[in-house]
């Protein structure tokens, strides 16, 4: 851990983990999309950032209702239920058939049996989850650095969408892709999505990007692409994208993936990691914005109390605005 908050990241020895925890993570998710409404956008399958690691949020069942929790620093995975059932699970290495079965018997042990498709998403050449004895690792101290840096990216990004007065996602973890994002919205339809992800449906992708946005996030990366990034993009790609300023400088265009990105390295490691993170949300936004015409007068705002606001509330009278 650095001086400043942000982890190092062991980005040349944690794949074997990762790639089991993401698994695990999809294992959860898919309860949480099987049991909730429909939420446009896939807002209604996502994992949040706790205190301790990554949750649900409250899921409904008939007229109960339950949470799962990862925590990333005891290590244990948490199913809490609305009678005042809890089941613990311990976060050790195990094989993603053998989570899967625990999970699901956790379920069905307080009488909320679900059902999922075992078939991971989003990922190439994928085994379902019952026959995956390959992904088994599980250390600790990689899971800890990598929950670190969700936690301190979606403070930044909740900093980032407060800025945002249309429509905006939640900072929230997508378990498909394994990466947070937030993502903002001009108010305009778009042109249909061509899909073409593995093991994800082109519905679902057109309906994910029905409308006009851009989109940020941070991704840790993965064994063809071991560098952890935050990243930006706007669906449609306005012409010019490509080419704009950014910053900082060390923002990249990736071509193959019609996005920018910034090592989260150079993030980590600047004296003001949150103002370098800042320059790159905003500046990517700014430039797809414009780009696309968007009305960013009406869109975006600065919040008039300033940046302690929060801070100072509780010494106000309780009858102050």
């Amino acid at each position: 851990m650095s001086d400043n908050g942000w982890p190092a990241l062991p980005s040349d020895e944690w794949f074997d983990t990762l790639e089991t925890v993401h698994l695990w993570t999809q294992v959860v998710g898919k309860i949480r999309m099987v049991r909730s409404p429909w939420i446009n956008h896939s807002w209604g399958v996502t994992l949040y950032v706790s205190p301790t690691g990554l949750r649900t949020s409250l899921i409904p069942y008939d007229d109960e209702g339950f949470e799962w929790s990862f925590d990333f620093v005891d290590h244990h995975l948490d199913l809490t239920t609305s009678r005042g059932q809890h089941v613990r699970l311990d976060l050790v290495p195990m094989t993603v058939a053998d989570f899967h079965a625990a999970v699901l018997e956790a379920m069905s042990s307080v009488g909320m049996p679900v059902t999922i498709n075992p078939m991971p998403n989003e990922i190439a050449d994928a085994v379902p989850f019952t026959e995956d004895v390959t992904h088994a690792s599980y250390a600790r101290a990689h899971v800890e650095a990598w929950w670190r840096a969700l936690l301190q990216a979606e403070r930044v990004f909740t900093r980032f969408r407060a800025g945002f007065l249309g429509k905006a996602s939640p900072v929230h973890f997508f378990w498909g892709s394994f990466d947070l994002a937030v993502t903002r919205f001009s108010g305009r339809t778009a042109p249909p999505h061509g899909g073409g992800l593995p093991n994800f449906p082109d519905d679902v992708a057109r309906e994910a990007y029905s409308h006009e946005v851009t989109s940020a996030g941070f991704w840790p990366g993965n064994r063809a692409a071991p560098t952890p990034i935050f990243y930006a993009y706007a669906y449609p790609t306005p012409a010019g994208y490509a080419d704009a300023a950014v910053e900082p400088a060390q923002a990249w265009w990736l071509d193959t993936l019609g996005e920018f990105a910034l090592p989260y390295a150079a993030v980590a490691t600047a004296a003001a990691p949150d103002s370098v993170l800042l320059s790159f949300l905003e500046s990517t936004h700014g430039a797809a914005a414009d780009l696309a015409g968007w009305d960013r007068h009406e869109l975006e705002c600065n919040d008039p109390r300033g940046p302690d606001w929060w801070h100072t509330r509780s010494e106000r009278r309780p009858d102050s605005p």
